[in-house]
């Protein structure tokens, strides 16, 4: 029996699903998949360095965009900031996430000012050419041993850090949760997950950390921190999806 060869003509088909996930600090060269034209990306900023006994950093930006056209071979620049670090006299400041093409910022996400004397470190702000939304890092608090802002949310703000034990916010639309403060003792915000919008991160207080928002997990993505040793910032990190009906803050983005 002789074989038989079916041809279809003019057959189109969907772009299987597909996703990649940067979290290594620094730059590197990503290469668009073969048959990929369009691809939506999230990007969170790291979270400013709090000042040691001082104030807190404040929590990094998110910043989403989709439907963002791209030719399949061509080479993007991908930039995870780092986290600030605690010093002394002032935190340094949250590394700045962003995806390149050439010159031109596609979408980026500022890292969370630093605490100093007396004052908090403000939320990093979210840009870019492609940017469609995302939210405000929130903001630390600026007093002795203040706690970190929360990352930003995929609609919404970070939650604030709180002043001696008290005044922590949570996030809103999925942010992370502001760290408290108190005398003696202080924690970080909380970070924010990279999955798509989730459950708002709760505030914390003097002895816990600021709840992860957006189905963290307990991730510190962005998170500010607090003026206390070991309760340091989150770094930054980006994700990139593709696939038909994949969009964010929340339309199948998960794990896929």
């Amino acid at each position: 029996m002789s074989g038989i060869v079916l041809s279809v003509v003019g057959a189109t088909y969907a772009t299987p699903p597909g996703q990649v996930l940067f979290t290594t600090v620094g730059s590197t060269a990503w290469t668009v998949p073969t048959g990929i034209t369009s691809i939506s990306a999230v990007c969170v900023g790291g979270g400013g360095g709090g000042q040691s006994g001082g104030a807190g950093g404040g929590g990094g930006a998110t910043s989403y965009g989709n439907s963002i056209s791209v030719t399949p071979g061509e080479s993007l620049t991908i930039e995870v900031g780092d986290k600030g670090a605690v010093a002394t006299n002032q935190g340094t400041t949250g590394g700045t996430s962003r995806i390149r093409r050439s010159a031109t910022d596609l979408l980026g996400a500022f890292g969370g000012s630093p605490g100093s004397f007396g004052t908090g470190g403000a939320g990093g702000t979210g840009y870019g050419t492609a940017r469609t939304g995302g939210g405000t890092g929130g903001a630390g608090a600026g007093t002795t041993r203040g706690g970190g802002g929360g990352a930003a949310g995929y609609s919404g703000n970070g939650g604030a850090g709180g002043n001696s034990g008290t005044g922590a916010t949570a996030g809103a639309g999925g942010g992370g949760g502001g760290g408290g403060g108190a005398a003696g003792t202080s924690t970080r915000g909380g970070g924010v997950g990279m999955l798509g919008e989730g459950a708002n991160g709760a505030a914390g207080d003097s002895a816990t950390p600021g709840g992860a928002g957006s189905g963290g997990s307990g991730a510190l993505y962005g998170a500010g921190g607090a003026g206390t040793s070991g309760q340091d910032a989150g770094q930054g990190a980006i994700r990139i999806i593709w696939g038909a009906g994949r969009s964010f803050p929340s339309t199948n983005t998960g794990n896929v």
